[in-house]
């Protein structure tokens, strides 16, 4: 038996068949897990469609993460269909594209707004959502996506790095308040990756380079390598790990030069 055989989990975030969320959704459901996913929009309800068909008996939703009457409706359905959670995956990020290209110092209020609701509040509001009904299953795990700009600085990640920041910080403070209810909230710390979100990253092609000269590994890491590490921290066999942030980038972390 798989290790998530009779597991149900709600997977947020998928773009389109390269999203790390998409990754993870296909190692939980080959663990055995049954899966609702969800779309943000009418732009990206085609693409998860299509890729939802390769699961089984999947459930699909939509869900904008900065409404919470859309979250609401979420676990709504999930409960309806699944009577309870037993883990869910944040994959969302976003921050204006000229938020980004720009210097640091002129980020705009609005642009910091958007980008720390979008891809660290709704971590909270999307826990707050699941808590019950993984409590229903006697607890659950939530696992969320990072990167190492919320430590280090990287050439044209700016404010998304201090939205990671604040994401890394709400796992640990998460993990806190929901351990005594058997949950556990953890972080993977994926090294660069050629997904929809990179897009927007001035000179990501060098970022990649660098991490192949410098990482022990020598190389970058795939997106079924971040699936696997996930699939081990939703499932059994991380029940004793929670508030951490665990990097998948061939070591480039460990790295002074």
């Amino acid at each position: 038996m798989s290790e998530l055989t009779g597991k149900h989990g709600l997977i947020v975030g998928i773009a389109n068949k390269r999203s790390i969320a998409w990754a993870i959704a296909k190692a939980a459901a080959a663990a055995g897990a049954r899966l609702a996913v969800t779309y943000q929009g009418e732009r990206l309800e085609e693409n998860v469609r299509e890729l939802a068909s390769e699961l089984t008996e999947p459930v699909i939703l939509p869900c904008d993460v900065t409404n919470d009457g859309h979250i609401a409706d979420v676990m709504t359905s999930v409960e309806r269909e699944f009577g309870g959670l037993d883990f869910l995956v944040h994959g969302v990020a976003f921050a204006p594209r000229e938020e980004i290209t720009s210097p640091f110092l002129n980020t705009s209020r609005e642009g910091f707004r958007i980008a720390l609701d979008v891809s660290a509040y709704s971590l909270i509001a999307l826990t707050r959502g699941a808590t019950p009904l993984m409590a229903a299953r006697g607890g659950g795990s939530v696992l969320t996506l990072t990167y190492l700009g919320s430590e280090r600085v990287f050439e044209n990640y700016n404010v998304m790095g201090v939205a990671k920041a604040a994401l890394e910080a709400s796992v640990r403070y998460l993990a806190s308040e929901l351990g005594p209810q058997n949950i556990r909230v953890n972080a993977i710390s994926a090294g660069p990756i050629k997904t929809l979100a990179a897009a927007g990253i001035g000179g990501f092609s060098k970022i990649l380079q660098v991490y192949r000269e410098r990482a022990p590994l020598r190389r970058n890491v795939e997106t079924a390598e971040v699936g696997d590490t996930a699939r081990f921290l939703l499932g059994p066999a991380g029940r004793g790990i929670t508030g951490s942030v665990i990097p998948v980038d061939g070591g480039f972390n460990i790295m002074g030069l």
